[in-house]
């Protein structure tokens, strides 16, 4: 081989030989360098929004279901049997009490309270000869000229016909009053339903169903079913008779009617009933409630709210900031750390679009209201205020203030 190529040889040997040492000398730091993993930046705390507890007086009211009934119900049926002659009132108007609505044909019973007058005075004729019989034989049983039997039977034939006398007279009362039955009034001033019956119908008391009712709508009352813990709540702020009456006639009550208006003439208690129904854990009570207009009427379907007292000083958030859980209920609250604490709460009634806290909450602290689904226990957050505004509390709800707070619905 030639001497120059020889020294080229070398000198590529060389080189290569200087390239692999430096390559396993750099290797392990670039292969550190590459598997080497860049420790990302802490992720910032999650944005929520928060409220601090309110405080404010609350008023308590209940609300249920209500039915409008008439103060009295009189049902008119026919006492007597006949053919209906007339129809003597317009419906819809108002009647007063002894106010004639139907006649009966009288014929029959005018024919019937003759005859019996006419038995009365035969029966009075043969009881005024006995009498005058009896009144001849005394004298003479004491003259011994007639037998004590003859006096015997003068006597019973005397008081026979008196007792006949007796009897025509009530058939008598009885006839008269059948005939008066044929002219069926009105027992109470109030106002009469739809006619049921038709002139010329046969009506009587073995016919199904009634003429018509007439009932008393001013005042009207109103029937609604009152929760037992509502009773029992009730009962023991004022636990003696004399006490609950008259905390009951105190007690504001108004209506809302079935499109949401309010019933313009507030409610008085009425009455409540004797016992619980063991179906629903309800009891009946009634209210009254001035109608001189005649808008409310029997069968309309109310809702009946009753202000039954203030919780002072009740502690109130949002209704969104209340979890419910597997029965219970829980807040986050921030601290001064703007650290967040998951607290279970006892809640109380609703007041619109808030929640009464009745445990587990002071005043001055401050939970989370938008966001609770970015927050865990002891995770810092960065709060920002949450803003209360009108809807909060809407105008139509139960609880705004001009409508409190309905519980124990």
């Amino acid at each position: 081989m030639p001497l120059a190529a020889m020294s080229e040889l070398r000198f590529r040997i060389a080189l290569i030989a200087h390239i692999a040492f430096t390559l396993l000398i750099c290797l392990p730091g670039l292969l550190s360098v590459g598997c080497r993993k860049e420790k990302a930046p802490p992720a910032p705390a999650p944005e929520v929004e928060v409220v601090q507890v309110i405080q404010q007086d609350v008023p308590i009211v209940h609300e249920w279901v209500g039915t409008v009934d008439g103060l009295v119900n009189a049902t008119i049926r026919a006492q007597v049997r006949g053919y209906l002659l007339s129809q003597n009132y317009k419906e819809g108007d108002l009647v007063k009490k002894g106010q004639v609505l139907f006649e009966i044909d009288p014929r029959s019973f005018q024919a019937t309270l003759e005859q019996a007058r006419g038995e009365l005075a035969r029966q009075e004729a043969q009881y005024a000869n006995a009498r005058a019989n009896l009144d001849r034989i005394k004298p003479l049983v004491a003259q011994n000229a007639v037998s004590k039997k003859d006096l015997d039977d003068s006597t019973g034939a005397e008081r026979s016909t008196q007792a006949a006398v007796v009897a025509a007279r009530a058939a008598v009362e009885n006839a008269r009053l059948n005939l008066g039955f044929t002219k069926i009034i009105s027992p109470i001033d109030g106002m009469p339903g739809i006619a049921k019956a038709q002139i010329g119908d046969l009506v009587g008391p073995e016919q199904a169903g009634e003429l018509t009712t007439v009932s008393t709508i001013d005042p009207i009352k109103v029937y609604f079913a009152v929760t037992e813990q509502a009773y029992i709540s009730f009962m023991k702020r004022f636990p003696s008779r004399t006490a609950s009456l008259e905390e009951g006639k105190n007690l504001e009550i108004t209506l809302l009617l079935a499109e949401g208006s309010r019933y313009p003439y507030k409610g008085t208690f009425y009455a409540i009933d004797r016992q619980v129904d063991v179906r629903t854990g309800t009891i009946r009570a009634a209210a009254l409630f001035p109608n001189p207009a005649g808008f409310l009427r029997p069968g309309q379907f109310v809702r009946v709210r009753i202000l039954a007292g203030t919780n002072k000083g009740a502690l109130l958030v949002p209704q969104r900031a209340v979890m419910e859980l597997q029965g219970g209920c829980q807040v986050a609250v921030v601290d001064s750390d703007n650290i967040v604490q998951i607290r279970p709460v006892q809640v109380g009634e609703r007041v619109g679009a808030l929640w009464v806290i009745s445990g587990g909450l002071a005043q001055s602290e401050r939970v989370v209201a938008e966001g609770l689904q970015k927050v865990k226990q002891g995770m810092a957050v960065s709060p920002k205020p949450f803003v209360l505004t009108s809807k909060t509390v809407p105008e139509d709800s139960p609880n705004s203030p001009d409508r409190p707070a309905a519980g124990g619905r």
